[in-house]
């Protein structure tokens, strides 16, 4: 009896010290952001794999910089509902928890780390960062499980530019930048094909390549290690960079209240919005219904729109959108993807009336990407896709509507004072400027 006593008295004490982490109690919470987080898991798995896929090119004459396998999520800071929320819908906790992963990775989703390259913590945010410098060694290390199981990790290299999704507090986030760009939750509702999603990957490593020189003269961040930015590589969804990027959102809307002309398009994109959720709850949402020529016109309007009301270091970038559709088209090819999953894209936006993200095409870039097809025979493909319409004449119709111009022309004269805001030059070059925190969190 004595030893038996002791046996449970051993247990019962081991229970009581070891760490308590969120589950799913059933309560209420917030069902916007559980949908969210629901959609942001859904774009991380549709990414991970075409990131891997990306590595392929094997372009030396781009700058490379260090991938994983697979991409992580935590709760760990959040609010005691949204912990929840992100159980519910990730089966997420305050761990760093894996919740995509490419078929060849040594890891699977839902599985949670407990230690990296040797070197456990309970600080998920730490330990994200030693994460991040493992990863940037790019050598392989080894990652214990907490189960206890060790599983080798090999880092590889693609080009430059990560593309990540925004955190499901702020699903409309969109920022540009060459290091990183951060799209919309907008890309995960299009339900992304293999090659739509490589798309998406190329098309960012493209934007760093092709405009990187030109947005390093409107402001060069040059600290990066120990920055929130850097855990953002690996965790958007991170607390810290859920705050940054609400922040970020905060301040661009105030900036636009100052703007007349901004305001405008900031309609412009709502009434897409407001549209969108009309055509949801009338169950139009459906690949069989055909776009009128007005609705498709619209959506090249509020596309334009869109890309006209980036500001910052993103605003630099949306000078070279159309560069970076080349540079994805041709280098998908190259891995054997259909270059015009650009198209198939665009399409499956446009039907949504998604057009807040880099994705969804105005009548410039349609029809300089229409263009680029038709000298690779593609021409009755990219009409297919477009349920019959054709870029050129959309063009001639549209070119006299207003608001559907194309942004500024980039000028090196042409830099303004971005303001004070610490947000003003974008939410990812702030976020090089931000340390991570220090301390543990309760």
């Amino acid at each position: 009896m004595r030893s038996l006593f002791t046996l449970l008295l051993s247990l019962l004490l081991a229970a009581c010290a070891a760490p308590k982490y969120t589950v799913d109690d059933g309560r209420k919470v917030d069902e916007s952001l559980l949908a969210n987080i629901r959609a942001y898991g859904s774009g991380e798995q549709s990414l991970r794999p075409a990131i891997v896929r990306s590595a392929g090119l094997k372009d030396a004459q781009c700058d490379h910089q260090w991938e994983l396998p697979f991409a992580v999520a935590t709760s760990y800071g959040w609010g005691e509902n949204d912990r929840v929320a992100w159980v519910r819908g990730l089966n997420v906790d305050e761990r760093l928890t894996v919740v995509a992963a490419s078929p060849n990775s040594t890891l699977n989703p839902g599985d949670k780390l407990q230690a990296v390259a040797g070197r456990a913590d309970k600080d998920s945010e730490a330990l994200l960062a030693r994460l991040a410098d493992a990863r940037d060694a790019g050598k392989p290390f080894f990652v214990t499980l907490s189960n206890g199981a060790s599983r080798s990790i090999t880092p590889f290299e693609v080009c430059r530019g990560y593309a990540r999704l925004a955190p499901p507090n702020t699903p409309e986030m969109q920022d540009y930048h060459w290091l990183l760009s951060m799209h919309s939750l907008d890309l995960s509702k299009a339900q992304l094909s293999e090659d739509e999603a490589l798309w998406a990957v190329l098309w960012t490593q493209g934007l760093s390549e092709e405009g990187g020189a030109r947005m390093k003269t409107y402001h060069y961040g040059t600290k990066i290690v120990g920055t929130l930015y850097n855990l953002a590589t690996l965790a958007t969804g991170l607390h810290g960079a859920a705050l940054a990027a609400e922040a970020a959102v905060t301040a661009a809307k105030e900036a636009a209240k100052s703007v007349a002309s901004e305001i405008i398009k900031q309609q412009l994109i709502e009434q897409g919005k407001a549209l969108a959720m009309q055509r949801i709850r009338e169950g139009l949402i459906d690949a069989g219904k055909e776009l009128s020529k007005q609705q498709v016109m619209n959506g090249l309007q509020a596309a334009a729109a869109n890309r006209s009301s980036l500001s910052g270091v993103a605003w630099i970038a949306s000078t070279v959108f159309d560069q970076a559709d080349q540079w994805a088209f041709e280098r998908a090819t190259k891995l054997g993807a259909d270059p015009l999953a650009a198209f198939s894209l665009h399409q499956k936006l446009l039907e949504r009336r998604l057009a807040g993200n880099a994705f969804a095409l105005d009548i410039e870039r349609l029809e300089s990407l229409s263009k680029l097809a038709q000298t690779k025979g593609l021409d009755a493909q990219v009409q297919a896709i477009l349920r019959g319409f054709k870029a050129s004449e959309l063009a001639l119709e549209i070119g006299a509507m207003p608001l559907a111009s194309a942004p500024t022309t980039f000028s090196y004269e042409s830099a303004s004072d971005p303001g004070s805001s610490p947000f003003a030059r974008g939410l990812i070059d702030a976020m090089l400027d931000i340390p991570t925190e220090s301390g543990g969190h309760k």
